[in-house]
This record gives C-alpha cells, structure tokens and sequence, in this order.
C-alpha cells in the first residue's frame, strides 16, 4: 500500500495544492486513495472528499492518543491503495509551536509514515539544500523520504535537482508549477470551503495534470510503499437500541469530524441530517441534538428567517432534549448573532447572550476541560482535550467548566444533564466515552420530538 504524510516548513507552503493534486492523480491511476488531516482542521478535508467522493479522516495526537490515531488510521486505509496524510503548519510545529507533540512529525512516527516535504522553491536556490538538512538533522528519525518543489517551473526543478540531492541526500521527487488554479481563497477561519468554489474539479484536475507530468512516479511509489496498518477496533454495540440523532449539515453547519459521526453510530446512533437554514422543524422522533460548527455568521440573516425551525430547536432543548452544540452551534442557540458588517439577527434564544465579532482570535488553539461535577457528558473530575477556533465572541459563555491552557484558565460552558453548549469543540473519536454518554441520554430520552 502507497502510504506519506505531505508535509511543509511552514504554513502557506502549498500543502494542500499538492496533497489534492496527489490525491486526485492517485485516483486516476487506479489506486483508490483515501486522505488524512493531522490535527482538528475541518477545512482541508472538505477538499480531500472533493477530490475523492469519500470521507478524510483527521489525525489528531493532542485529542487522541497514540493507539487511537493508529486505529483510525488503519480503520481509514481499509479497502485502499493509497493513504495520504496532510500535515499541519511547519513539520515540527506542535502544541505552541514549541512543542513537537501532536505535530505532523510526531503523527508520521508514530505511523511509520515516510514524509515527502513540499518546499516552496520562489526565490530560492541551493539555500532550499541548506533548509532541507536543517529539517532532516532536527531530530534523529526525521522520516522525510522526498521533496517537491512547490511554484516551480519543469526546468528550474531539472537545475535545482541535483544540488539539493547532492548536498542533502534526499530525493527531489518532482514539482509543482505555479498555477492560478491552484490558489484558493481564504477567510478568517482558513480557506473557502470547497462547496464554495464553483469550478474546484476542473481545477483539481489542472493540479493534477501538472504533477502527473513533473513527479518522478517510480521513486515515488518506491519510497511510499508500506505494509497495511493494523491496530483497527471496533465497539461492540451489539444490543444497543438505534436511537435517532438530529445533526445540523448545511452551509452554515457544516464543521463535523467524520470520525464523531463514526463513533456515534459505533454506539448504535442513527444520524438523521436536517439544515437550520432550510428545514421547517427539526427531524421527528429524534432523542438528541447535535449542532456542529461552521460560519453561522455568514448565514446569520437567513437563520433568523426560519423562526418555526428556531421555535422548534429552542423547545426542544428547553424541554430537555439532549443537546450537544460547539462553536458555531453554541452561536445559534444564544438570543442573537451578529453578522460580518455589525448587523444584528435573533438566534434561537434557549441560551443567553449575543455574539459578535472581535476582530481576532479568541482563547485560540488546544485546551483542557476540566470538570468540576457530572453532566450528560463529563463526569466530576474528569480532564478532556478540546479545541478552539473562533473570532467571535459571545456576551455570556457559561460557566459550567474550566478551561485550562498552560498557566491560564477560564470558565466556560453550558452543561446539564441533557446539554453541552461552548465554544470549544470536542472530539468523540479520541475520547469515546463522551459519544457513549451523549448517545445513552438520547436513548432514555426516547425520541421526544
């Protein structure tokens, strides 16, 4: 099995250009690839199953530990050829960027994976050699295996080649030359998703097209090929009533680990897809709630429109419907929301507080939840890993669990014994008891709705 982790120095380098590139001539070439993201990006998956017609998988060292990454990534290579793992800002940027763990590194190692780093190659020549040493000598087992030269032209890469293989001994696998198609948009919380780019196949293919023509395919494949992973387990839900779970999927909530929704039904959920933005009411006969994140903002308008599906969610979460709700969910359950130029819409209302952009960051990046009592989904004492990514911020956050990251901490949080409404977004796959929890309070609930 074709198996590498795509990687780069540094943010912005052209990661996920040549990842889908790779992906989609993979698929041309017959192997039926499947993609991984290192760390909580939903974005760039979204991309991945552009590209594929399948789900991308997320692989994540400080959310889960090293058994479970394993797991997921075995269970995700089942049935494929070819396995390619896209890596997360530079190579060895992990917790705080001083931190090598949950790195895309850390995730190659503890994979075995061979790295093929993907180096912008503007304004650069023989120093690009001096680069490459740097990374492969950073740590004892670096497991790059090759380069690409990204925003380079066929000759150029013909020149450069040599040196960089003479003076570092690594592989330059081939390049990538500069492509308008391969420029994507982005926003404040990365790039456009791939819904919203009209022509994103014709340009997938152009991608693709280039690297079939300058990738030396036979070291390529040489270099990458692995024994299948092993380590795949399975819940046994055997016995388990199916209960039926509502999750918000639409333009405006759209931020779901495919690995959440594998673990809900794991433990006998059967996920029924509903839009706040279009939907009437929520599903009949549902026993819980999901509200993913996503850009709520951008929809905030046409959210405040629906008001039979906000009456309908405000009820149902007032009356005790389990609910979970992060980020952009959390958003839509407080009174208001306000969009991208101030203007301010009515939200659902079961929860206080407005939210507003704050023209930054805010409490950004890998946190602990700490548990000071029991609730639908944390048990008293309980520390869980979560992550937040957001720009706005809300008037009333919760309080109903600290957060901790290094030496502050914040209190945060909507919990119940029915709820969990926050901004940080948690992840089912690594810790699983969380799905159990929220699934068993939908099956005592019973189908409410």
């Amino acid at each position: 099995m074709i198996q590498v982790m795509i990687a780069a120095p540094h943010s912005g380098s052209g990661k996920t250009a040549v990842a889908c590139a790779l992906l989609r001539a993979l698929q041309k070439r017959g192997y039926g690839p499947c993609a991984f993201k290192c760390g909580p990006d939903y974005i760039d998956p979204m991309f991945h199953r552009a590209v594929l017609g399948v789900e991308s998988r997320n692989l994540d060292l400080f959310l889960s530990d090293e058994a479970r990454v394993r797991e997921i990534f075995a269970r995700g290579c089942s049935g494929h050829g070819a396995a390619v793992c896209e890596g997360v800002m530079g190579y060895y940027d992990g917790l705080g960027g001083v931190s090598d763990r949950a790195s895309s590194w850390h995730v190659a190692d503890t994979l075995g994976l061979p790295t093929v780093l993907v180096m912008p190659a503007r304004g650069a020549g023989l120093t690009l050699a001096a680069q490459l040493r740097g990374l492969v000598t950073f740590r004892e087992n670096s497991r790059i295996a090759g380069v690409i030269l990204n925003e380079c032209p066929g000759r150029l890469c013909e020149t450069l080649a040599p040196a960089i293989e003479r003076e570092t001994g690594i592989a330059v696998l081939g390049c990538l030359p500069r492509m308008e198609e391969a420029r994507f948009e982005s926003r404040h919380l990365g790039l456009r998703t791939a819904a919203e780019i009209d022509d994103l196949s014709q340009r997938l293919d152009a991608m693709a097209s280039e690297l079939e023509k300058h990738l030396d395919w036979e070291r390529f494949l040489r270099l990458c090929a692995r024994e299948n992973p092993t380590g795949e387990t399975a819940f046994d839900n055997s016995g388990c009533a199916v209960i039926r779970l509502g999750y918000a999927n639409d333009k405006a909530f759209n931020f779901t680990y495919a690995e959440t929704l594998e673990t809900l039904r794991a433990f006998g959920a059967e996920l029924v897809p509903f839009s706040p933005l279009s939907d009437e009411r929520l599903p009949e006969q549902i026993g819980g709630l999901y509200l993913p994140g996503g850009y709520p903002e951008l929809f905030a308008r046409e959210l405040s429109m629906n008001c039979s599906m906000r009456e309908s969610i405000k009820s149902a979460v007032q009356n005790g419907l389990p609910t979970v709700a992060e980020c952009g969910g959390f958003l839509y359950l407080g009174e208001a929301l306000c969009d991208a130029e101030g203007n301010e819409y009515p939200m659902v209302g079961a929860l206080p507080g407005t939210a507003a952009n704050a023209g930054r960051l805010v409490r950004f990046g890998y946190e602990t939840l700490c548990a000071e009592a029991d609730s639908m989904l944390f048990r008293a004492g309980e520390r869980v890993p979560a992550h937040e990514f957001h720009y706005w911020d809300a008037t009333a956050c919760g309080g109903g669990l600290r957060a901790e990251k290094g030496s502050r901490s914040w209190r945060c949080g909507f919990v119940s014994d029915t709820l969990y409404a926050a901004f940080p977004h948690l992840y089912f796959a690594g810790r699983p008891e969380l799905a159990r929890r929220f699934v068993d309070a939908a099956r005592r609930c019973g189908g409410m709705t």
